[in-house]
């Protein structure tokens, strides 16, 4: 192929540009050590100051909300939110917008307005590891120093109790996703759900403490009104790991029971021995179950970061955060605090719960700023809306808060629920909506 004039001065700009990268880069700060030919440590495109730094990694709701009420709480704190996604998306109300009941804008939200309102930085990146001595946090952008570093970074999957085989758990991951880490899982599972023509749609649910108790059942509930909708030949295949209904089990069951009979198929102690993805079949200890398309959701873990940087200890192998439970500070990192879904304590891996323990230890962090005397110890809050049917939309919901005994240990207190879903079902179904209007608010605005 030719090359023209133009095209030839071109490359030889670009060349020209490029050895002048190469000389400027070996003898900038990035500079190559011989012997271990890996460049060294240089400061993140931040500004010094003088003031407090807080450093918080990750932007999902419990992140959101420390990075917001720190400031509120300690006006003069530099606050840095460190995260990896240039937008945010929400997980809860997600299921609604996978049967096409609202729109993406809905869980859509933006970093930069957060930052802006907030009166914080938005910094997007990746972080790496952690000097715990010289309190400084190693970024894909470099490196930031803090006087307080939170640590907010969610679940991940753990599917070593189905394979030991990392070809296959992709295959998992990718033709299969739990759909229960916002963005392109939820898009996978969408169109999984609008192109299904009909027969078995198996959806798992995991043992022990897994993101969003409710939402594996919720969800088989509105796609089983989807298909309903639809009038397809299609059945919703729900295996749980558990010998019940985690959560809101009167409301779930009598909904499975009444409204999708024909649509949905609940499977107790539904554990899983063995997946055959080439002939589409799922053993389980009791039986097996062809499928046409499903979304496997396997147990749950702490973030790897957390081990990476010596934050966790194996807690049952869920690699979960090593804290004070009371007050989310490290054992091993003096002025880090770990919250959010990796915490270890029992309280439901919610947006509510994060958001409002968020809030607490934002306080906690204030208090130390500002030389304040200690708070006592405040229980998240969960609150939580389950949509049960899209055409009515109708919801029901839980409503509860924690105690701990003299052994610190956790358990439900003061909890409300409201599971009848024929008397209640439409004002519940208008609240989740305005709940989430608050919810998307607080952390945005």
């Amino acid at each position: 192929m030719a090359i023209s004039r133009r095209g030839v001065l071109a490359l030889g700009t670009l060349a020209v540009a490029s050895s002048a990268l190469n000389a400027s880069t070996k003898n900038s700060t990035q500079k190559t050590d011989k012997k271990t030919n890996l460049k060294t440590d240089y400061k993140a495109a931040l500004p010094d100051t003088k003031n407090p730094r807080v450093v918080v990694v990750g932007g999902g709701w419990s992140g959101l909300s420390i990075a917001k009420y720190t400031k509120v709480f300690a006006p003069n704190a530099d606050v840095i939110l460190v995260e990896q996604r240039h937008e945010f998306i929400s997980c809860p109300v997600s299921n609604l917008w996978v049967v096409d009941k609202v729109k993406l804008e809905y869980l859509t939200h933006d970093y930069l307005q957060a930052a802006r309102k907030n009166n914080y930085t938005y910094f997007h990146a990746t972080a790496i590891d952690l000097d715990k001595e010289n309190q400084i946090l190693k970024t894909s952008e470099g490196n930031i120093s803090y006087d307080y570093l939170v640590f907010a970074p969610g679940i991940e999957y753990d599917y070593s109790r189905w394979t030991k085989d990392i070809a296959f758990e992709n295959r998992l991951r990718q033709e299969y996703p739990a759909g229960f880490i916002p963005g392109s899982e939820h898009m996978t599972l969408k169109n999984k759900v609008i192109n299904f023509k009909g027969g078995n749609f198996i959806l798992t649910v995991p043992a022990g403490n897994y993101r969003c108790l409710p939402a594996p059942y919720e969800r088989a509930c509105v796609i089983a009104d989807y298909f309903k909708q639809k009038k397809l030949n299609a059945k919703v295949i729900v295996l749980d790991a558990n010998n019940a209904i985690t959560i809101k089990e009167k409301g779930f069951q009598s909904a499975f029971d009444e409204l999708y009979a024909d649509y949905i198929e609940y499977v107790p102690n539904g554990v899983i021995t063995k997946i055959d993805l080439d002939n589409k079949v799922v053993h389980t200890e009791f039986d097996e179950y062809e499928f046409e398309d499903a979304a496997f959701y396997p147990q749950v873990r702490g973030a790897k970061i957390l081990e990476r940087v010596g934050l966790a200890k194996d807690a049952k192998n869920k690699m979960e955060a090593y804290i004070n439970e009371l007050t989310y500070e490290a054992i091993d990192a003096k002025n880090v605090y770990i919250t959010g879904d990796s915490r270890p304590m029992g309280f439901s891996k919610s947006g509510n719960t994060s958001n409002s323990e968020g809030k607490y230890v934002a306080s906690l962090i204030a208090q130390k700023i500002n030389k304040t005397k200690k708070i006592k110890w405040e229980s998240p809050t969960t609150t939580c809306f389950s949509a049960i049917s899209i055409a009515p939309e109708k919801a029901i919901y839980i409503y509860t808060q924690y105690a701990y005994d003299k052994d610190i240990v956790f358990s439900f207190a003061d909890t409300i629920s409201g599971e009848d879903w024929k008397k209640d079902g439409l004002q519940h179904a208008t609240s989740l909506y305005n709940w989430a209007d608050a919810m998307y608010d607080d952390m945005f605005n």
